[in-house]
């Protein structure tokens, strides 16, 4: 089922806002983000995707559009939240982002997002800068498994996930590349790598 160019836009807000919040957002929070001065505006936005079925609307409570899965609405056309860049090199600071991509149906029934690799540290596993890794939202890895992992709740680096006594390990693939090592109580698994993608130019 075809959607505009605006309506694509009022998707894509409320599937970033509610990624970031948690919660989906007002009608007066959709105006703003995406610049409309009308609110009926946005209502006609609002009730045409819900007629199309890639909305859900409860009247009796407030925030309480839902962005319905793709599987159920657009079948063969799923979007993954992209959530921000990753480290495969040192560290940096995670900022998650309101894009997406699209795949086919090749994940499952788990929750996954989608990272773009920034550097190298992975590379002897095929993985490189401007990849796309398919992780799956976890907070346990087994040993030697590829994960995402924030490091003193700031910092997200791609990485082998190894326990060693009190410490972790992560590990990069690339003989260039030193080991991260941090106590276990400043390391939190975010996810585990399902896949990667590549895009040619």
């Amino acid at each position: 089922m075809a959607i505009t160019r605006r309506q694509k836009e009022v998707l894509d807000f409320l599937s970033g806002f509610t990624q970031r919040k948690g919660y989906s957002p007002s009608y007066e929070e959709i105006a703003a983000g995406l610049g409309l001065n009308s609110l009926a505006t946005v209502h006609k936005h609002i009730t045409n995707l819900h007629n199309k079925g890639l909305l859900q609307r409860a009247h009796n409570r407030s925030r309480s559009i839902d962005v319905l899965s793709p599987r159920n609405s657009r079948k063969g056309n799923e979007r993954l939240p992209l959530m921000g860049r990753i480290a495969a090199g040192r560290p940096v600071e995670a900022i998650e982002t309101a894009e997406s991509i699209s795949l086919s149906e090749i994940i499952g029934n788990r929750e996954v997002f989608a990272l773009e690799v920034r550097g190298d540290s992975m590379r002897d596993e095929h993985i490189v800068n401007g990849d796309y890794v398919l992780v799956e939202r976890t907070n346990t890895a087994r040993e030697g498994e590829i994960v995402v992992a924030l490091v003193d709740g700031s910092d997200a680096t791609l990485k082998r996930y190894y326990k060693e006594g009190n410490l972790i390990r992560l590990q990069p693939s690339n003989n260039e590349m030193a080991p991260i090592f941090a106590p276990a109580d400043r390391v939190a698994i975010q996810g585990k790598v399902l896949g990667m993608l590549r895009k040619y130019a």
